[in-house]
């Protein structure tokens, strides 16, 4: 008997294990759930909360810190929760990411635990964290880098990756130029605290990736609307770093604020999930990216915070930052103009084989019934007293294929169709109207031209076609028609067809009307060797 849970329906697989079923409406029925959901709306609530407590709290330190670090391991272990209850939704690489951020998660619940217990001891009243939380935050980070980089990209070509890379590239370098900024004080020294504030600079850093990971390569292991609050967080994260008056309630607020983000992001991609395995692997991808020129933004707003303080350590690394990142943004461009080339190149490939395929026989490589018509309408226009057309229809064509098969019929359809091409001259139209009826149109042609045409055809007709070993000979009748004053196109394609029939019925030698003047032949009947 099937059973339910509060993540969505469930049943029994042949197995016996419980498998997710999706329901018709999952998406709406995801969004519905995002807005009423207890655990995101109880982190809502946990950070009014810590806010509240922050500015009551305003100018005690000890206990501002004490509240700070004692919100942190709750938090820890939701994420360490929802990411493994994603985990067990999820297969494949996508299983693998989730379960190393299960780990990640653990690891931060650990490490900030034991920060949490040391702020009551006299002295540690920092949102830094000592050496014990630094270590597990920083395995905790590389663990997930390690992940990101394992992540398997959909199928791309060398230059695709190239431009991946070098997109990731760029955000990485725009974090370094954040965290360069924020480790180099104005007169060139380090901070004091330099340990703690290089590992918060790596989670803003190891998040930008992250983002660039999932937004750019096609494939990422969570839906969008989970990736944003985690994208968020890095930003976030950014922002608490250049903040003046670190003992501001306001200050606190934000560097707590990641966290919570953080893990609202497993939290959404478990919602959407549940009802709508299509959550995984958005696979979607844009043939371009922003992020570059976001990362450039990035560096000039920290140029211009690093210009106050005059030339030294910090603005050069600000500025061989930004120089290269300007470097990177440049070989992006480079190689986006090589794939637009290629890409260019592919399209007026496509759009001859378009082409083809609208004006030509896929069969016999001749002009099909559509073209025909507009290149005698186009004759007839430019000379409409100097063209004739000749109708040719195979007799006993359905014999072939009835008792040597359709690949000897279309063997015998296309060596027809290069004797036409070797009869007539290279301003003539050969065309393939369908079935085994072709046609030729004849621009500047006198009748008798037209006459030693059809002639010249029946003759070239008579020498066997070898199929699989077999002589086969094609036997025509043809119809030829001449343009008369106010000819249009139906009327000299309707004379043809008259002559042609005319010749089929006669059985042999020639047909004439004078005026549209018509020459009907046709040969012996089409036979075997």
């Amino acid at each position: 008997m099937g059973t339910t849970d509060r993540d969505g329906p469930c049943r029994r697989s042949e197995g016996g294990r419980v498998a997710r079923s999706a329901p018709a409406d999952g998406p709406a029925t995801a969004r519905s759930a995002l807005r009423r959901d207890p655990w995101l709306l109880g982190l809502v609530a946990v950070t009014g909360l810590a806010f509240i407590l922050f500015t009551a709290l305003a100018g005690n330190t000890e206990w501002q810190v004490r509240v700070f670090w004692a919100f942190q391991p709750g938090v820890d272990l939701l994420l360490t929760v929802f990411s493994w209850r994603v985990a067990r939704l999820a297969t494949g690489a996508v299983r693998r990411f989730w379960l190393v951020l299960t780990l990640t998660g653990a690891l931060f619940t650990i490490g900030d635990t034991f920060q949490a217990v040391s702020t009551w001891r006299p002295g540690e009243w920092s949102t830094n964290g000592d050496t014990v939380q630094t270590v597990f935050l920083g395995i905790g980070m590389a663990a997930v880098v390690t992940a990101m980089l394992l992540h398997p990209h959909p199928d791309r070509n060398g230059r695709e990756r190239l431009g991946f890379w070098l997109d990731s590239a760029t955000v990485l370098v725009a974090g370094a130029v954040v965290a360069w900024c924020s480790l180099v004080t104005p007169d060139g020294a380090t901070r004091s605290d330099m340990l703690a504030v290089l590992a918060a600079t790596g989670v803003a850093v190891t998040a930008s990736f992250a983002s660039v990971k999932m937004i750019l390569s096609g494939n990422a292991p969570m839906h969008r609307a989970a990736a944003i609050p985690m994208i968020g967080a890095a930003v976030v994260m950014s922002v608490g770093m250049f903040l003046g008056d670190q003992t501001h309630p306001v200050a606190y607020f934000v560097r707590y604020l990641p966290t919570v983000l953080i893990c609202a992001g497993p939290r959404v991609q478990l919602l959407l999930a549940s009802s709508d395995r299509t959550a995984f692997g958005e696979r979607r991808r844009k043939p371009y990216s922003l992020l570059p020129y976001g990362a450039m933004v990035v560096a000039f707003g920290v140029l211009a915070i690093a210009l106050p303080g005059g030339v030294n350590a910090r603005l050069w690394g600000v500025v061989a930052g930004l120089a290269l990142i300007c470097a990177l943004v440049a070989w992006r461009q480079l190689v986006a103009f090589h794939d637009n080339q290629a890409l260019i190149a592919q399209l007026r490939e496509h759009e001859g084989r378009l082409i083809d395929q609208a004006h030509f026989d896929g069969l016999t490589g001749l002009a099909n019934r559509g073209h025909f018509r507009d290149q005698v309408e186009t004759a007839l226009d430019a000379a409409p007293a100097s063209v004739s057309v000749l109708l040719v229809d195979l007799d006993g064509f359905k014999a072939v294929n009835d008792t040597m098969g359709h690949a000897a019929g279309d063997a015998l359809l296309i060596g027809v169709a290069d004797r036409l091409r070797g009869s007539i001259r290279s301003g003539d139209v050969a065309a393939r109207l369908g079935g085994d009826e072709f046609a030729v149109l004849l621009p500047d042609c006198t009748t008798a031209e037209a006459e030693q045409t059809a002639v010249r055809i029946l003759a070239a007709l008579t020498v066997p076609e070898q199929i699989d070993g077999i002589p086969v000979r094609a036997a025509a009748s043809i119809g030829v028609a001449s343009a008369s004053p106010g000819a249009n196109v139906n009327s000299l394609l309707r004379e043809a067809d008259i002559a042609m029939y005319a010749a089929k019925h006669q059985g042999k030698g020639t047909w004439l009307r004078h005026d549209p003047s018509m020459l009907a032949t046709r040969p012996a009947d089409m036979m075997h060797g």
